[in-house]
């Protein structure tokens, strides 16, 4: 099968396509509709890279601004916790894995209270407890959304497929060189110390 070279892509087109970035589910919600590419013959829905590619520089682009350390990064689903890791790692954002508990962010008697500026998560269904927090407290959340996700409180998404190890992987290291390379601490065209591998969850 012949591709397309799109050289607007902050990877190789090779290297996304085989971690499967683009690859939705057989489920396709309203809200996503605008950034599925196309159905596959198997019933899967594939999500538009290029659209991906643009929502990663606009994400980096608006984080970069921030306060790092107050910015939650959250991950419930298992292959999401060495990227939010790692990520949080080299940023100094401050990371919430596994259950979320209710109140983290509205109870300030709770022992581990915060107040973040804002939230990323790796799944807006997965992590719907700590979407619905963040907007109860007015911040933005950022989400990756596959093609079965709820833009519901959701203010800025990446559409990726956010269900497999190698492409959240991708993503995460994807968002930290950005955000670095906004923030001047690396050169436009640099990289950063840690590869891809480094934020991939091993079984």
């Amino acid at each position: 099968m012949e591709v397309e070279v799109n050289e607007n892509l902050l990877l190789p087109q090779e290297i996304l396509l085989s971690a499967g970035v683009h690859i939705g589910t057989r489920i396709k919600t309203k809200d996503m509709e605008p950034f599925i590419y196309k159905v596959r013959p198997d019933g899967l829905f594939v999500l538009d890279m290029e659209q991906m590619n643009e929502r990663v520089k606009m994400v980096a682009r608006f984080l970069s601004r921030l306060d790092l350390s107050k910015v939650v990064v959250a991950s419930s689903k298992r292959y999401g916790r060495n990227p939010v890791e790692k990520f949080c790692e080299m940023l100094g954002c401050r990371p919430y894995l596994g259950r979320f508990t209710s109140g983290s962010f509205t109870n300030p008697k709770y022992a581990d209270f915060f107040e973040p500026v804002a939230v990323i998560v790796t799944d807006s269904l997965a992590d719907q407890q700590i979407v619905e927090e963040a907007s109860q407290i007015g911040i933005p959340v950022v989400a990756l959304c596959s093609t079965d996700n709820s833009l519901k409180n959701v203010d800025i998404l990446i559409p990726v497929n956010n269900k497999g190890r190698r492409s959240l992987a991708i993503v995460y290291w994807l968002l930290v060189r950005e955000i670095m390379r906004e923030k001047g601490t690396l050169p436009t065209s640099g990289e950063f110390g840690a590869t891809i591998e480094d934020f991939e969850t091993t079984l």
